[in-house]
Formats: structure tokens, sequence, C-alpha cells
């Protein structure tokens, strides 16, 4: 395909993300972007949430505990490093079928950075839609100074690469 001025236009797909296929147990998968927490975050997910635990959102109320700051809402903690891994792991994900086994070693406080990286568990067809398979993870998220500071389960329902939306076909003229 050419241009009005002749040059060739080459298309380039762009990365489609791990399908059924991509995944083996024993697989580790560093997830390559931090988040930083504000507490303008950590405020708007409690009150989002209808979380109203003083720990998270009044200062003073927290430095008067063995933490002597904010806490970073747990569940803000699961849902970032669950995001954080969507790009590497889920973008082809059909349902997640649970999270489980959520513990929190240590405090995530307001300011930390957080990252995350998981471990492929298991991996199996699924009985009932023979166009995905299930995989089941491992995550952990880590502060700035990697300490473990949420860890969890994870188990989706993914499609195989040639069943997803969106799946090359027959090569079309523009």
């Amino acid at each position: 395909m050419s241009n009005h001025s002749g040059a060739v236009r080459r298309v380039v797909e762009h990365d489609r993300g791990r399908f059924y296929e991509d995944f083996h147990p024993g697989q580790r998968i560093r997830h390559p972007f931090g988040r930083t927490v504000h507490a303008a975050d950590n405020a708007w997910f409690s009150l989002l949430t209808q979380n109203q635990n003083p720990i998270h959102l009044d200062r003073h109320y927290s430095e008067q505990t063995p933490f002597g700051k904010p806490l970073v809402n747990s569940c803000l903690t699961l849902a970032l490093a669950t995001g954080q891994s969507v790009n590497d792991l889920t973008r082809n994900v059909i349902a997640n079928l649970g999270w489980d086994e959520v513990r929190l070693p240590a405090p995530l406080f307001e300011g930390d950075t957080l990252y995350a990286e998981s471990e492929v568990l298991a991996v199996r067809e699924s009985r009932s839609r023979p166009e995905a398979g299930i995989v089941r993870v491992a995550t952990t998220g880590r502060n700035q100074e990697g300490e473990a500071v949420i860890r969890f389960r994870r188990t989706f329902l993914i499609w195989k690469r040639a069943h997803a939306p969106g799946a090359p076909g027959p090569a079309r003229s523009p």
C-alpha cells in the first residue's frame, strides 16, 4: 500500500497480549509499571467504596495508631496490583473466576510506590468452553523497598488465540 508521496506504508499489528497458549506453570512475569499512591488516591478510593475508616482518611487520627500515618486502603492495594498485571496476564480474559488467599504481610502507605509480579501456578483447558483455558497465578505486590505488601492468587478464563475477538482473519484491503 502506498500513500500519495509514493512511499510504502506498512501495517504493524500492535501487541495483542497473552493468550491461553502463552502460559506455562512456573513462568514468572514482572509487571513493568509501578504506581505511587497519593493521599488523594487513597481518600477518593475509600470514599468511592464507602469505607469511612479514619485510618485512611484522617491524618490526625492515623498518627495516633501504631502505624503513625495513614494506611492505603487494602482494597485499593489489591485493585492496583491486579491492574498492574492486566496488560501482561489478562488483556484477553473472558472472565475473572476468583481471587483467593489475599494476604497483607506489611502495610502500604500514602507516598509508597507499588510494583507487582506474578507466577503462573496452573494452566488447563476449560471443560465447558473449548475456545478457552483456565490460568491460575500468584501475584505479589511490593513497595519501593522491595517489601511484600500484598500476595494473592487469581484464577481467570482466557481466550485461546484462534478464538479471541479480533483474531486475525483474511487480509482486507483498505
